[in-house]
């Protein structure tokens, strides 16, 4: 029997043990005291629930966008609780603690690697935020405080119709939810106008380890600090952010082109490096690569003879013309950039019908930021991969920065990638199918795009290479597969997300969660020799087992 396969099947062994072990009483146990602690039995027992209830999969399955990490042998949580209340939570840790369930909390499931709703450490329980959506909006102060679990498309609407002037700095998607979005920092087409979501945030409420429910006062800068772009989920269970809002114009100019490689698409790219983070910030341009074509969709704050003028001196090159504008407002960009009439705005923004970058259920995605332009070789050969690819589907996301991100200090939040950062650019590998071959292609391909990425990546460890925590990847390490995980260990993935910034998120944890309650495959660890880390395998090994065939 080959290694792969012993590997396999001890693993599935071991899962099926550790699973069985956990008997029906404990869990029952569990329920009644979470019931028992949360301050209104009645209302607490109606949002719990067990794998025995019919409401148990359709509520896992309701928000996980990368059913890779939904197949029938994939850990389950032993427990779904979907709080309403501020209470529950507090009775959902405290239970937690004294029947020693690992916890996994959720508000979008938008996480690349399913770590929101996915533990390989086991029994866990799954804290599903969806109850935590309200969005208030005060125009006067131009600030809003936002639930965790209250949907991207849901706040633009929102803001839009209490002052079409105001916008909220978040990103594309309009199904992510605002608890992942600024946990992670949070970008967006007009990231080099506004900075991140999470540099708006001016309040938050959490939960922490022992209970509490902290403001920002009560909590103190430090941890304020860390639940902006730091990995959130390590340090506690967020409630709401309070956010400033930004003035923004009602009226924007755009466009979406796209060229083939007889139309010189290799070299716009190319070219495209050396503008589009050097453009007045008024103007984004992101550049998109597909199977065969690479698009570039621009929205400017102001008119179209203006975004003319701008194009014919920054980038000719693409030869933009009057007839590939359109007009729209600030919200209909959310439908524009998906090639969407803008009259379906309202419909996307508030139906929670998802469109993001992978058009399949299951996929692998890579992301990197780049300092240096890749040369037009290193471009070209992305496009033969682009062409041989042995995927269903595959797309590469480019994302300018510069503007305002080079004025924002490293060290203002958790997120470093900053002054001197190029764009962000993230690969997405997808396929509609349940079979083992399909995945191993898929995410294959996906290594060896990011591979060929690292040829013109510097990754030393005095510049580790970028990564975006809001992509998990765990191919770049994963927490002590045996128990405790020291901070040089995590430094191995820690580095690539938060660069200088880790050691300041250690000492965060070391202070607000030293017994390390809130642990998961990348989380942020105390620097203490005693906490705990829950049974971790080897970092391809979560993957490997979100395809073994059944």
């Amino acid at each position: 029997m080959q290694k792969s396969a012993i590997f396999k099947s001890a693993f599935l062994l071991l899962f099926s043990i550790s699973w069985s072990a956990a008997s029906a009483k404990p869990i029952n146990e569990f329920i009644r005291c979470v019931v028992l602690n949360s301050g209104n039995p009645t209302a607490a027992s109606q949002v719990i629930f067990a794998p025995n209830n019919a409401s148990y999969l359709p509520i896992l399955n309701s928000k996980i966008q990368n059913f890779q990490y939904a197949r029938p042998n994939t850990p389950k949580p032993l427990v779904i609780i979907t709080p309403n209340h501020e209470s529950q939570i507090q009775a959902a840790i405290h239970c937690s603690k004294k029947f020693d369930l690992q916890i996994r909390i959720r508000s979008g499931g938008h996480d690349f690697s399913g770590a929101s709703y996915v533990s390989l450490q086991s029994p866990f329980f799954m804290l599903d935020m969806s109850n935590f959506r309200s969005i208030s909006i005060d125009v006067k102060s131009r600030t809003a405080w936002l639930g965790v679990a209250a949907r991207l498309g849901e706040v633009y609407y929102s803001i839009y119709q209490a002052n079409s002037s105001l916008y909220f700095p978040g990103g594309s998607c309009t199904t992510v939810e605002i608890g992942g979005l600024v946990s992670g920092g949070g970008y967006g087409p007009f990231v080099r106008k506004y900075g991140l979501a999470a540099d708006t945030v001016i309040d938050a409420r959490v939960v922490d380890a022992n209970g509490r429910i902290l403001d920002r006062k009560s909590m103190g800068e430090d941890f304020f600090w860390a639940i902006r772009g730091g990995n959130g989920a390590s340090f506690g269970v967020i409630i709401s952010y309070k956010v400033k809002l930004v003035e923004t114009r009602q009226n924007f100019t755009a466009f979406n082109i796209s060229r083939t490689l007889e139309q010189n698409a290799i070299q716009l790219l190319y070219k495209w490096q050396y503008v589009a983070p050097k453009v007045p910030r008024d103007l984004s341009i992101t550049a998109i690569f597909f199977p065969g074509s690479a698009a570039f969709l621009a929205f400017f704050q102001g008119d179209v003879d203006t975004l003319l003028s701008l194009m014919k001196e920054y980038f000719p090159e693409l030869g933009v013309t009057k007839e590939d504008c359109e007009e729209i407002r600030w919200i209909d960009n959310y439908a524009y950039q998906y090639g969407l009439p803008i009259q379906s705005t309202n419909e996307i923004l508030l139906s929670g019908i998802n469109l993001n970058l992978s058009p399949n259920p299951y996929f692998k995605g890579k992301s990197d930021f780049v300092q240096k332009p890749i040369p037009e070789i290193g471009i070209r050969k992305i496009w033969n991969l682009f062409l041989q690819r042995n995927v269903q589907d595959a797309s590469m996301e480019f994302t300018p920065f510069g503007g305002i991100m080079n004025e924002i200090p490293v060290s203002k939040i958790p997120f470093p990638h900053r002054a001197g950062t190029l764009y962000l650019v993230v690969n997405v590998a997808s396929w509609n199918s349940t079979n083992t071959t399909s995945a191993k292609k898929g995410i294959n391909w996906s290594r060896k795009l990011y591979r060929i990425m690292g040829k013109y990546i510097p990754n030393t460890p005095n510049n580790p290479r970028g990564a975006y925590v809001n992509y998990r990847d765990f191919d770049l390490g994963t927490n002590n597969p045996h128990g405790y995980t020291s901070v040089e260990q995590a430094r191995i993935w820690g580095a690539h997300y938060f660069k200088s910034n880790f050691d300041r998120l250690v000492k965060v944890k070391t202070i607000v969660d030293p017994k390390n309650f809130f642990n998961f495959e990348q989380s942020i660890p105390p620097n203490q020799p005693w906490s705990k880390q829950g049974i971790l395998i080897h970092k391809k090994g979560f993957e490997t087992l979100a395809y073994i065939d059944n």
